[in-house]
């Protein structure tokens, strides 16, 4: 096997295939930078371009794209508060309160060195899991799908400390928005008001376009000045402050890439879900959980290093079954069908050196695209001193022509211009808007595994416990709904002894 891993890596040593994967980099990072385009839209546009390449050129491209996609968008999630791709809407919540506080290069230097960590923890997770691909997505069924997602917005929920009301009106407002559409199980439209837009349901980029970069523009409008004013805070506080924080926060890192890498192998589940849990679990895991959302520094090390181990890993159900985890796999998989790779057990077995050549190009270019970005964290920390009346124009047109670009409708705009305005309310009467992001995100999943789970068992509940793997996600579920109510009782017991 390790001659398999180093005859992979040695061939993308050769000058012409490093030359595509540094090509394959720079798009990336434009592309994640881009708020709506991200990786699917920069693959789906350079697979005809491909067709000329030889297979392995044309992974190593590919590679060098999905590769540098989270750092373009955590760039601009921090500066402008405008992720360049869903998963990066989870370093919105803490980066660009620290861009905020002039501390948008020790955000974009914490960004970039959790991105590389998480990228070679994937890696690493890949090269050990590969080879038993087949068992590991096989343990989940829709009912393990249901549970997890479950678990996940669970997790949120408990997120929101001293908002829980708040956070599960928001919550129950993104499922809401989750069920618009058609329903993938019993079939038929629902609450689409005869708009054919609709029947898809509410795309997600536009929705989160205008959840944070309009509706932080608004904000910013109303507020006047610049993202920061503190311009000695901006050359103060530079990329290896962020550095060493991640190297501080160690533990922060290790459970993100895991959580990451489980998500990523598992069929369907997207980078957004991988991000967004991280960060919950972060969250419930801090000693201080009060200063998430206010600029806490492991609010960006958590969910960007879910996303890169998580791009990682999403090659297992992708290259062994076929089964892509979200819109960039998608497009991938067309890559390789072009060039004659079917995806299954024979590719595992007769392309092995194009695939371990295409995990090790997606790491290279994930290390590759965070040093570009610490390079470069000192100009683009200069982006937040900018006057919003220059700021704002130059971000609401990037923001609706990203929007406009996802697939090339004008109702998305729309959307957008409406979440932006909800967005904005709910900055304005301090709602949490994670809830109503990760509802939307896992809303169709959950709905669709639910009603599958009861389809397989004629009506029996007891399909949710049924299996180890379920009856373990419903107990994790149990410990989190009771968790916060055993640590109220602890801490007012222990408020009760000092008073005594």
């Amino acid at each position: 096997m390790l001659d398999i891993w180093l005859s992979g890596f040695l061939g993308l040593l050769q000058f012409r295939e490093l030359l595509f994967l540094a090509m394959g980099m720079a798009i990336g990072l434009f592309f994640g930078a881009m708020p709506g385009l991200g990786g699917a839209t920069a693959l789906a546009l350079l697979m005809p371009l491909t067709y000329g390449l030889d297979s392995f050129s044309a992974l190593a491209l590919s590679g060098g794209v999905m590769g540098a996609v989270p750092m373009g968008g955590s760039i601009t999630a921090i500066l402008l508060n405008t992720p360049g791709s869903a998963p990066n809407a989870a370093t919105c919540l803490d980066g660009y309160p620290l861009a905020q506080q002039g501390k948008a290069g020790m955000a974009i230097g914490a960004a970039a060195s959790a991105n590389s960590i998480g990228g070679i923890i994937g890696t690493i997770s890949v090269l050990a899991v590969l080879p038993f691909a087949k068992e590991l997505v096989l343990l989940f069924g829709p009912p393990e799908f249901f549970l997890l997602t479950l678990l996940a917005l669970v997790t949120v929920a408990n997120s929101a400390r001293g908002k829980l009301l708040r956070g599960l009106i928001t919550g129950g407002f993104g499922l809401m928005i989750s069920f618009i559409g058609y329903n993938d199980v019993s079939g038929g439209q629902r609450f689409t008001l005869g708009i054919d837009y609709l029947w898809d349901g509410v795309h997600l980029v536009p929705a989160l376009i205008g959840l944070f970069a309009v509706a932080e523009m608004i904000n910013l409008s109303v507020k006047g000045g610049a993202v920061t004013r503190d311009i000695g805070a901006v050359r103060i506080t530079g990329m290896w402050s962020g550095v060493l924080e991640t190297f501080k926060h160690w533990g922060t890192v290790i459970r993100g890439s895991l959580i990451g890498t489980i998500i990523g192998a598992i069929p369907g589940e997207s980078g957004a879900v991988a991000a967004f849990l991280s960060y919950s679990l972060t969250v419930q895991a801090s000693k201080n959980p009060e200063s998430f959302g206010k600029g806490n520094i492991q609010g960006v090390i958590a969910p960007e290093a879910a996303i890169n181990a998580k791009d990682g890993s999403a090659l297992i159900p992708t290259l062994a079954f076929g089964i892509p985890s979200g819109a960039e796999m998608a497009v991938f998989l067309g890559i390789l069908v072009l060039h004659g790779l079917q995806p299954g057990p024979v590719m595992l077995v007769q392309n092995q050196t194009e695939i371990y050549g295409l995990i090790w190009s997606l790491t290279l270019s994930c290390i590759l695209a965070s040093f570009v970005g610490l390079l470069l964290v000192r100009p683009l920390a200069l982006i937040t001193l900018v006057d919003s009346k220059i700021l704002i124009p130059f971000v609401l047109c990037v923001a609706m022509v990203g929007s406009y670009a996802v697939d090339g409708t004008i109702e998305n705009v729309v959307v957008t211009a409406i979440f932006g305005i909800i967005g904005y309310l709910m900055i304005r009467f301090d709602y949490p808007r994670l809830t109503v992001i990760v509802a939307l995100v896992l809303g169709g999943t959950a709905e669709r595994n639910f009603q599958q789970s009861l389809m397989i068992s004629d009506g029996h509940w007891s399909v949710f416990v049924a299996r180890p793997l379920a009856a373990l996600l419903v107990a994790g579920i149990v410990m989190l709904l009771v968790w916060p109510l055993v640590r109220g009782l602890i801490k007012r017991r222990a408020a009760r002894t000092a008073a005594s």
